[in-house]
């Protein structure tokens, strides 16, 4: 069994605290334009007494959709319903869903773009006009029966913007793309943190965790716990910055907060394809990955930090890369 990636934002651990997660705006850090939007949207809904519009969250995974919507019912003062893309196979699940949503709720759908095209119809008329068309019977047989829906409220979450049709993204009035957070944002976060587990850490040993967690709180709560399991059993519980080095190499993430598979990631790319042009589809092949975890969870933060690049050719390596590993790097040799 393959071992699961220890910066891979999109575990979430079975023994995650959900006290870790803030439940009001006012407690959320980073992404302060977002904040600072829904803080209106939410307050000139509250006013008028009327369901916030339709909201699409889009960005890497563990940058905080669901913590966000989770917020937004609490402003709301409203129960939050969960789904997951993947789960709504049929028509029917989706309708009955719907039809049991009280009126202002707020309903969370995950990994919206991995809705069936055919399922995702459904959301047109009840998004709009708050109705809910259902098809009986089948060939000559058939009538449709328009069922009628409270307002509410559905927040989409997305890690790939461009796969959503667009009549559905046409539907949403509120669209945040969300930001990898700043070293100053995940050194609160880190913080905050170590308050909610009673653990003591030093202002060094913080940073140095947040300069690690590649733009992501879930990363950065994640290297938190294992860097405390590190400073339990070797250091009496304190987590000074030479205990968090130490637990930080054992985990295989470097200074830049490239793991393991990053190196190979970058390896196989310099070394086996030359530093590319090379297309995602051999690239994933060579690494025994799906394209879409590639695409998903290795590439946005190395584009982020410039450790490749992306061409109509297929991707390729920049010169940080090789400088990170430590090969000589052969501008436009094969480029």
């Amino acid at each position: 069994m393959q071992d699961e990636r220890v910066l891979n934002p999109e575990i979430i651990e079975a023994n995650d605290d959900l006290s870790l997660r803030p439940t009001l705006l006012n407690e959320y850090i980073g992404q302060d334009k977002i904040k600072e939007s829904l803080d209106i949207y939410i307050k000139a809904a509250l006013t008028r007494h009327e369901s916030l519009d339709h909201v699409l969250l889009y960005g890497p995974p563990g940058l905080g959709k669901t913590t966000l919507a989770q917020i937004v019912a609490n402003e709301l003062k409203v129960h939050l319903k969960v789904v997951s893309g993947p789960t709504i196979e049929r028509r029917g699940d989706l309708a009955a869903v719907l039809s049991q949503l009280e009126e202002g709720e707020v309903l969370f759908i995950d990994e919206i773009h991995r809705l069936p095209r055919f399922v995702e119809e459904i959301l047109y008329s009840a998004m709009e006009d708050y109705v809910l068309d259902i098809m009986i019977g089948k060939d000559s047989q058939a009538k449709s029966i328009r069922v009628d829906l409270p307002p509410f409220t559905l927040i989409g979450a997305t890690t790939r913007y461009g796969d959503i049709s667009s009549p559905l993204r046409d539907r949403f009035g509120v669209i945040f793309h969300l930001e990898y957070y700043t070293v100053e944002e995940l050194n609160e976060i880190v913080k905050r943190t170590a308050k909610v587990y009673n653990a003591n850490i030093s202002d060094d040993a913080s940073c140095e965790l947040a300069k690690r967690s590649r733009g992501t709180p879930r990363i950065a709560n994640r290297l938190f716990r294992r860097v405390r399991d590190f400073a339990e059993v070797k250091n009496n519980g304190n987590i000074t910055l030479e205990i968090t080095k130490y637990a930080l190499s054992k985990l295989g993430v470097d200074d830049s907060g490239l793991d393991m598979r990053d190196h190979k990631y970058l390896n196989t790319l310099i070394n086996i394809y030359h530093g590319g042009p090379v297309g995602v589809e051999a690239l994933a092949a060579s690494l025994s990955e799906e394209v879409s975890t590639l695409e998903d969870v290795y590439e946005p933060y190395l584009l982020q930090e410039g450790f490749i690049k992306r061409s109509n050719r297929g991707r390729i390596a920049t010169e940080k890369a090789y400088k990170h590993l430590n090969i000589k790097y052969m501008d436009g040799l094969f480029q």
